[in-house]
């Protein structure tokens, strides 16, 4: 009967062992997954216990590793499918334990590196992938005794999540431990079909979301973690930051963590509308409408709906300029000879150059937040490209009641700087009161830059490549001064001369030229 008792005893105190370890494991608060560990800064091996420990030290939310077993049936941490010129499914791991790894050491076994991952270890979850086989029946073997592995080291509160390109794998998965997370990899099934599988989540190459955005609102819709691979650009970082997937994998971690800083997502903002340009052909009419003719401000170029004057190609928005003639629908128009600010337009009979004016007019407004714009901009004399917004209510009150916010406008006969500048009744270019910021820019037509505006009920800040080089506050006086408080629609343009930007003449030998707009996002803060 004592020895019953002890028996209980030590058995009821590995239970409430396990049972606390499970509760303090509390995976970190990013979404930084190290990619086979974080090896590549300080050269290490991937799959290696330095990389796994490296990881640890930075605090990732994840270190992934790769698993595929030997011929003798011992479970290996290794990517491919041949390890120094031995391929793994024929090889003993004594034999291949003979190769030690880049930096000395030996190839690790599963069991070591599950025990090393639990050690000193308070944030970083494992994310463990199983290598499907090419044995007919070994991929549910290696599954269960994978799954079995973790569950004899008390390894389960330290698995963040299992992944494979298998999906037999990762049922199999599901089938011997219901409380483990799955990700699939091979990013062929739509989010509908992991949630009806039992799937938890979808893990794919950062491509395949961008060619099917569709499916992040799906799985956000059903439920499922969202990640993917591998992510070693600033471009797909913040791209996924934007979209706040929960998981990025990626073989730069100490970037992605600078992203993570710089990142409006971090201030608390949430993507509510962006076109990537993922696509060809027109703009996308959902999300954009055209002004046509001319327009205002004396300019000289006729905007158009042409595809040659506006197109999405490889990933960009391309808006263009053309020395081109084309007739004006507008000539001798009585109407607009009665409007001062109009009469050249009924003027011209001919046009001698063609643009594109884009706009989110009638289609998506926003009140207050962080509008962003990736672009390089065309150069030349003459050219006045612009990223700005107008008030919803320019039609009721007219402008500048109404206000206007230029977010970037840049004239070629001064190609090293943008302005940022507000209008207003009481602060507009007419009566010389806007007011307006300029900043240096480094090669903006060799090379995108972000240009943003940070919005809030007390103040603007015009934003270059993260820098704000233009804040101003509401001085809460009237309408006249900050007519700042009600929707404003965007608007993306290329001009060719007028008051501004044909100050100094317009050289025709330039064209054509183009502005590129990588992307367009609006983020609002979360409610």
């Amino acid at each position: 009967m004592r020895y019953l008792f002890i028996c209980i005893v030590v058995i009821g105190f590995i239970s409430c062992k396990a049972t606390f370890q499970k509760d303090m494991v509390a995976f970190a608060d990013n979404p930084v997954i190290a990619h086979r560990g974080a090896w590549k800064t300080n050269n290490l091996p991937e799959n290696s216990i330095a990389s796994l420990k490296r990881a640890i030290e930075f605090n990732c939310v994840g270190s992934e590793f790769d698993v595929r077993m030997t011929s003798d049936d011992v479970l290996i941490v290794t990517h491919d499918a041949d390890y120094n010129n031995l391929v793994v499914e024929e090889t003993t791991y004594a034999e291949l334990s003979k190769h030690k790894l880049s930096n000395g050491e030996t190839l690790p076994t599963l069991e070591q590196y599950l025990l090393v991952g639990m050690q000193n270890n308070t944030g970083t979850g494992l994310v463990c992938e199983i290598k499907p086989s090419k044995t007919e029946g070994q991929n549910l073997v290696i599954a269960e005794k994978v799954v079995k592995m973790v569950k004899a080291l008390n390894a389960e509160p330290f698995i963040l999540t299992y992944i494979s390109f298998s999906y037999e794998i990762l049922k199999k998965v599901k089938e011997l431990d219901p409380n483990a997370k799955t990700q699939y990899l091979d990013g062929s099934k739509t989010p509908e079909r992991l949630k009806e599988d039992g799937i938890t989540g979808m893990d794919y190459l950062v491509y395949k979301y961008k060619i099917r955005p569709q499916w992040i609102d799906g799985a956000k819709e059903h439920g499922l973690i969202l990640n993917a691979w591998v992510a070693n650009t600033t471009e797909d970082m913040d791209w996924l930051l934007a979209n706040d997937f929960d998981f990025i994998t990626t073989d730069e971690p100490e970037l992605l963590f600078e992203r993570i800083a710089k990142s409006p997502t971090k201030q608390g903002y949430k993507l509510v509308w962006s076109d990537e340009f993922n696509y060809k052909g027109k703009p996308d009419n959902t999300k954009w409408a055209y002004d046509y003719g001319f327009i205002s401000n004396q300019e000289k170029q006729y905007f158009t709906d042409s595809l040659k004057n506006a197109r999405v190609e490889n990933g960009h928005l391309i808006i263009e300029a053309h020395k081109e003639k084309i007739a004006n629908k507008d000539y001798g128009n009585e109407e607009l000879k009665k409007k001062s600010w109009l009469k050249y337009v009924a003027e011209i009979d001919t046009a001698q150059y063609t643009s594109a004016r884009l706009k989110t007019d009638g289609l998506a407004s926003w009140k207050y937040g962080r509008i962003e714009v990736k672009a390089k901009l065309p150069k030349g004399v003459g050219l006045w490209p612009a990223i700005w917004m107008l008030g919803e209510n320019r039609k009721q009150v007219g402008w500048p009641e109404s206000g206007e916010i230029d977010i970037m406008e840049h004239v070629g006969f001064n190609p090293d700087s943008i302005f940022g500048t507000i209008h207003t009744k009481a602060y507009n270019h007419m009566i010389g009161t806007e007011r307006g910021k300029k900043i240096f820019i480094d090669k903006p037509y060799d090379t995108f830059h972000v240009f943003a505006l940070e919005w809030t009920p007390e103040k603007m800040d015009f934003i270059l490549d993260d820098v704000v080089y233009n804040q101003i506050e509401n001085e809460h006086k009237t309408t006249a001064e900050w007519p700042f408080d009600q929707k404003f629609h965007l608007i993306l343009n290329v001009s060719v001369g007028g008051m501004l930007g044909g100050q100094k003449g317009i050289d025709d030998s330039v064209f054509p030229q183009k502005m590129m707009i990588d992307y367009v996002r609006v983020f609002q803060k979360k409610e």
